[in-house]
């Protein structure tokens, strides 16, 4: 017990004093905290977490295939029971490794079931597959992969189902199918090729000749067996002394064949003949027999004739005779022929190239060996002459050559006709500049006829007739151009009508893609929406090469009328509304026949100076342009507004019989197809 402090007398000092616990205090302290008692407190700690853990675990079961695989999992507490693995809900790692297997691990995840199973293989190791082919040296591969090798091989394949093919330069291709067991273990497979070659047999008197296959050596002296591949082949047998003897034989794999005996005809000599130039031909004894160099046997003792010749040389004739065996060479030098070339050239000052060899003025006369020339002419400005040219031995030559200027030479090149796959003719037209419209007061005029001036500089290309219901329905086979008043407009030969413009567009479209030409419109939904005006495939005339073809008749001369200036037309000059249609249309030309009440066949009527029919009557046709109400201003190569809602029709019809419509001026216009409107075709030359 502790002593009780004592209050201290008046006058005396409070001090402190040390505190001890009492020994019962101390000894309760340590008997509390001693080790029996911790440890038990441990273990109980152990025994409740335990229980914990066995109530909250999952029950999972880890499949293995092999059964043999040992299997450890990471990532938390897992106990093992057996088969079973007492494990947490949560991720885990999980490693697997058994003898002959790949090492395995995944990620795996328990989830809330109290009972899981989770099945997994391993992969088997490749096995040590060895492959003994007959005959060695066959190439194996392994199909669906990148093994391969030449026989005898041992390679690592999958384990699984596999197939190998095998294959050699003389032998039929094989293929063999086999399991491998892989898990690095040894296999053998085994495969037999078949001979693609049979045994010939060759009987020579005398024996022992060398035998060639298609110029090889076979490395058998007859009379063999030769192993011959399959097929046709070219066999000789050659022995010293002796003539070569050739034939052709045929041989199936694995059928031997046994040719008939074989007498070797004694050797003549060899004659060697080299020749200046080269390349000349040769016969012997009136038998050509090719081209120097060239060595050739020849019967011994016996003179033969030997003929060596070229063209532009003069030829040469020997007689030879050889001894059995002799070997001789001959060079024969041959002379050339020469022949005299005269140029003459317009215009003047142009130069002159023979064999690429510059001669200096194309004029005047070159002497030269009688064998094929290059020659060629040129001059600044011009479009250049060549040409191969053989001199004539002992004679003159002329070359008179009168030179293009590039213009002319372009004009040159290009057709004056073209015809499309479709049996389209086309003339090729050399625009110039023209003036449109009509004067205020002309009869007749428009106030669309707006005068104004155009220059076409590109050639173009246009069709001689409008375009047949024959020729249309190759594109459109269901098109139907109808009737008129029970008078059919339907006929093949008849212009095609009622089509709209989209559809004349489209049908030039198809005449491109049939004659590989590059699409002049852009189509979209069946339409056409736009043009690409470096395009050089077939399109509808322009406006103003309608108008240009159908008009000029002169550097200052314009048409007013395609029969020229005044009314009425001649007789059957073209299809017009005329007397015989009187009861059909409402307005005729009086006085005019041309026996036609509705359209007539296409090229019924004469063409105008240019070669092309119907550009005025029969049907009026579309042309590219949309339709405007055209400006004054003068022009280069219009194509049109680029936009628009109608398009522009030009030409009179066999329903027109008024001044207005009779006009080469005329003008109209639409969208949809009619009883008289068709269509011709044209496109840009270059």
């Amino acid at each position: 017990m502790n002593e009780p402090i004592q209050p201290a007398a008046d006058g005396d000092h409070i001090a402190a004093a040390r505190f001890r616990p009492t020994p019962t205090a101390t000894a309760k302290r340590r008997a509390w905290l001693n080790p029996w008692r911790v440890a038990g407190f441990v273990v109980l700690a152990a025994v409740v977490w335990f229980l914990w853990f066995i109530f909250t675990a999952k029950s999972v079961r880890l499949e293995a295939t092999p059964a043999s695989a040992v299997v450890e999992v990471d990532g938390g507490f897992a106990f093992r029971l057996g088969d079973i693995h007492l494990m947490r809900q949560g991720d885990y790692r999980m490693r697997a490794r058994a003898e002959g297997y790949v090492d395995f691990e995944r990620r795996i995840r328990i989830g809330g079931d109290r009972n899981q199973s989770i099945p997994f293989t391993l992969t088997p190791l490749p096995g040590r597959v060895t492959f003994v082919i007959d005959p060695h040296g066959a190439t194996v591969v392994v199909a669906g992969s990148d093994l391969r090798g030449t026989a005898p091989v041992t390679l690592r394949v999958p384990a699984g189902p596999q197939a190998v093919h095998v294959s050699h330069p003389r032998y039929e291709d094989g293929t063999a199918e086999f399991e491998v067991t892989g898990r690095d273990q040894d296999q053998t497979v085994t495969l037999a090729l078949l001979p693609n070659w049979a045994d010939v047999t060759l009987p020579t008197t005398p024996a022992g000749a060398e035998v060639r296959i298609d110029d090889r050596p076979a490395e058998v002296t007859t009379p063999g067996p030769i192993q011959v591949p399959t097929g046709e082949h070219r066999i000789v047998a050659a022995l010293p002394g002796y003539k070569p003897w050739q034939d052709i034989i045929f041989v199936e794999a694995r059928q031997p064949v046994t040719l008939p005996p074989v007498v070797l005809d004694r050797a003549g000599g060899t004659l060697t003949i080299e020749s200046s130039p080269k390349g000349a031909g040769v016969t012997v004894g009136g038998v050509y027999a090719g081209v120097t160099p060239l060595a050739v046997g020849v019967d011994a003792d016996k003179p033969l004739a030997v003929s060596v010749f070229k063209v532009g040389y003069a030829p040469r004739n020997l007689t030879i005779e050889l001894a059995s065996g002799q070997r001789r060479a001959i060079d024969v030098r041959l002379t050339a022929l020469t022949g005299d070339l005269l140029v003459e050239t317009r215009p003047e000052g142009a130069e002159l190239w023979i064999d690429k060899e510059h001669r200096g003025l194309a004029s005047g006369t070159f002497t030269l060996a009688a064998v094929p020339h290059f020659v060629e002419i040129r001059k600044e400005g011009y479009a250049g002459y060549r040409n191969t040219i053989v001199p004539q031995p002992g004679l003159t030559k002329q070359l008179r050559v009168e030179l293009l200027t590039l213009e002319e030479a372009r004009l040159e090149r290009l057709k004056a006709v073209r015809t499309t796959g479709q049996g389209h003719e086309l003339v090729l037209l050399s625009p110039s500049e023209i003036q449109m419209g009509a004067s205020r007061r002309e009869p007749g005029r428009r106030a669309n006829e707006v005068i104004r001036t155009v220059d076409l500089t590109r050639l173009f290309y246009l069709s001689r007739h409008e375009v047949t219901n024959a020729q249309f329905r190759a594109f459109a086979k269901g098109h139907a151009s109808g009737e008129f008043e029970n008078r059919d407009l339907d006929l093949d030969t008849q212009p095609v009508v009622e089509v709209s413009w989209h559809e004349a567009a489209l049908y030039c479209n198809w005449l491109s893609e049939q004659d590989d030409l590059q699409p002049f419109y852009r189509e979209e939904f069946g339409k056409a929406v736009g043009f690409n005006p470096t395009a050089l495939g077939y399109r509808l005339p322009t406006e103003a090469e309608w108008a240009w073809s159908a008009r000029h008749a002169g550097a200052t001369k314009l048409l007013r009328f395609p029969w020229g200036d005044q009314l009425p037309p001649p007789d059957k000059h073209g299809n017009y509304a005329d007397q015989s249609a009187a009861h059909t249309v409402g307005r005729i030309i009086f006085g005019y026949n041309d026996n036609y009440i509705t359209s007539a066949p296409v090229g019924t009527f004469p063409p105008n100076d240019k070669g092309v029919y119907d550009l005025g009557g029969n049907v009026a046709e579309w042309v590219h342009d949309f339709y405007e109400i055209p400006k004054g201003n003068p022009v280069v190569d219009p194509l049109g507004p680029l936009q628009g809602e109608y398009h522009v029709i030009r030409g009179s019809s066999w329903m027109h019989g008024t001044v207005s419509d009779l006009r080469l001026s005329g003008r109209d216009y639409g969208i949809n197809g009619r009883p008289d409107v068709g269509c011709r075709i044209a496109r840009f030359a270059e």
